[in-house]
């Protein structure tokens, strides 16, 4: 949170793994009776970008001066689920909108700039990491600072990183929700909230150094989780909620070393720890929540099609009377 790191500083780990949001952008034949077509979870027909109503897609086209197009979403997992799609949709459309364009966005332009849209044109509560993560891919410590932020990349041997990844296992809880409503209703930058938050923050470097050191116990990592999502808890009262609550327990009493709640809170997805005795007992309490299981990545945001279109804007009106 920007509230927070420009005084304190902060830091994240954070990884990307494979679910994708795909955004296909071209220029709409000028056949119709609109100018701009837009497909995600409802369908906008519009002639101009004042008259959309997805604020970011109004928004980015704005500040990159987009018309005439065609834009289509599509996603692997629903929105508002704690997972940062609504940030990677944004890097994504970015992505795209440049390329179209012909122009070349390096990873921290457009981790840049879907900060600003989002949480400045749009003026959304939210912190900035997900943007980051999106647009860099892989496993990355993230350092906030009043100068901004650094990605440093985790080198750990694949060995322990494979290791690390089949001992977390995903859940979805079915609860959806807005991340800036969270954040709003939390009000992160409150007084009251400053020890946990610098606490939380101080366990990255214990978090890194168990990654990383191959003579540490890795096991050590899920019980770093469970310890920075009861301080997380802590952070505010729509953080979590008597059901998820009660999901994370049952987690915990199968055998999970820990785990936590993805995202602002309030829903979404959960994820835990578990050591591999442990799996089939924490698979068999969780039966009644959605599964996910997943590889991590390390490409981030990507073009994986291009075709170069000619375009020329329209000309002008012209009305004598």
């Amino acid at each position: 949170m920007e509230s927070y790191f420009r005084e304190y500083g902060g830091s994240v780990l954070s990884t990307t793994f494979d679910k994708y949001c795909y955004v296909n952008v071209r220029h709409l034949p000028r056949f119709f009776d609109y100018s701009t077509e837009l497909s995600y979870s409802k369908i906008e027909r519009v002639q101009s970008a004042d008259q959309i109503d997805h604020p970011a897609i109004r928004n980015a086209m704005k500040m990159l001066d987009m018309h005439e197009i065609r834009l289509t979403y599509e996603a692997d997992l629903p929105a508002r689920s704690g997972l940062g799609t609504s940030s990677s949709f944004a890097v994504g459309m970015l992505y795209a909108f440049h390329s179209l364009k012909g122009r070349f966005v390096d990873k921290r332009k457009l981790a840049e700039e879907a900060i600003y849209l989002e949480r400045v044109l749009c003026n959304e509560a939210g912190g900035w990491q997900d943007q980051i993560a999106a647009a860099y891919g892989g496993l990355n410590r993230i350092d906030f600072s009043d100068e901004g932020f650094e990605v440093h990349p985790l080198i750990i041997h694949p060995d322990r990183k494979k290791t690390l990844n089949d001992n977390l296992l995903m859940f979805f809880t079915g609860f959806t929700r807005f991340s800036a409503d969270i954040q709003a209703a939390n009000n992160l930058s409150r007084q009251d909230k400053i020890a946990q938050l610098r606490e939380m923050q101080a366990l990255v470097d214990e978090a890194q150094n168990v990654l990383q050191n191959p003579d540490a116990d890795l096991d050590g990592f899920g019980r770093l989780l469970d310890h920075t999502w009861r301080l997380k808890r802590q952070t505010g009262k729509a953080v979590s909620t008597d059901s998820i609550d009660e999901l994370y327990q049952k987690g915990i009493s199968a055998g999970a070393l820990g785990g936590k709640l993805l995202g602002a809170g309030g829903g979404g997805f959960l994820i835990f720890y578990v050591q591999p005795e442990f799996r089939s007992s924490v698979l068999e309490a969780m039966q009644n929540l959605m599964y996910i299981p997943f590889a991590f990545e390390t490409s981030g945001a990507q073009v994986i099609h291009y075709s170069p279109e000619t375009y020329e804007p329209r000309a002008p009106l012209l009305t004598i009377t």
